[in-house]
């Protein structure tokens, strides 16, 4: 049985030739457990499809984040209400963002942080949710985004220091900044919530065309023990099904499982 529980992220997939709902079947019916990123009005299709929601946005946006003082206000209230959506949907992972530094320092940057994120982690563990702040490269994708570094954002949910802030740990991203992903996710594991895929350069399919060693990956990630999901955010290349069906399958041959359907 495979022990990584897969998902994949809706927006890479939707609007590429298939039909919304039968994006959703076609997903289940691979093996795909969940999806993220999902616009609301979507939220109860998913949901008809037994997708569980896995992780949504927190709050607005990237590069207006919470490193910012004049922002937290606004994040605040976003974030309370995004943590009443997500307890009544099952949403488990709330993402959140540092923001674009913009002249701010990273010690400031990280104290901003750490402030929203420590008024409001009683209330997310209250609803069972956890806000994970996203790691995004700032060297192609995100320029100057704060929490581009795993050290940093780590440095941060040890400030919080509670169960519900944690990081998404994005491998596209990390390894344009960081590279060494095994090395991090053995060494950091209990600070991530929630896995991204995708291959590097490009955002490709995570297969042998690209730099990252996904079958290694998925077998440390599996290693840790981690029990959430782990979405599949590539661009596809030609069929959006066929592209999650050969990395679903992948992520599976990894593990030494084999392909089953989920409706067989």
């Amino acid at each position: 049985m495979n022990p990584l529980r897969q998902g994949f992220s809706w927006w890479c997939y939707a609007d590429r030739g298939v039909a919304d709902e039968e994006l959703m079947s076609k997903a289940r019916g691979i093996g795909l457990e969940a999806v993220d990123l999902i616009d609301k009005s979507l939220w109860p299709l998913a949901q008809k499809h037994d997708l569980r929601i896995a992780a949504v946005e927190g709050h607005g946006s990237i590069e207006q984040g919470m490193n910012r003082r004049e922002n937290e206000l606004r994040i605040e209230m976003e974030l309370r209400t995004r943590i009443e959506d997500a307890e009544k949907f099952n949403i488990p992972v709330l993402i959140c963002f540092s923001g674009s530094r913009d002249g701010i320092d990273d010690e400031s940057g990280l104290a901003a942080c750490a402030d929203t994120l420590g008024r409001l982690a009683p209330v997310a563990a209250d609803a069972g949710v956890t806000l994970a702040v996203e790691l995004l490269n700032s060297k192609v994708d995100h320029a100057d985004y704060q929490c581009d570094h795993t050290e940093w954002g780590v440095r941060l949910c040890e400030q919080v220091s509670s169960p519900a802030v944690k990081l998404l740990y994005d491998i596209y991203h990390m390894q344009v900044m960081e590279g060494d992903v095994i090395r991090t996710v053995e060494k950091y594991h209990p600070h991530f919530a929630h896995y991204h895929t995708a291959g590097n350069p490009g955002r490709g399919q995570p297969d042998e065309t690209q730099e990252l060693n996904y079958p290694a990956i998925y077998r440390a990630i599996a290693a840790t023990g981690y029990q959430g999901y782990i979405s599949h955010e590539f661009l596809p290349q030609g069929d959006p099904i066929a592209a999650l069906k050969s990395a679903y399958d992948d992520c599976l041959h990894s593990l030494g499982s084999s392909s089953q359907s989920w409706e067989d």
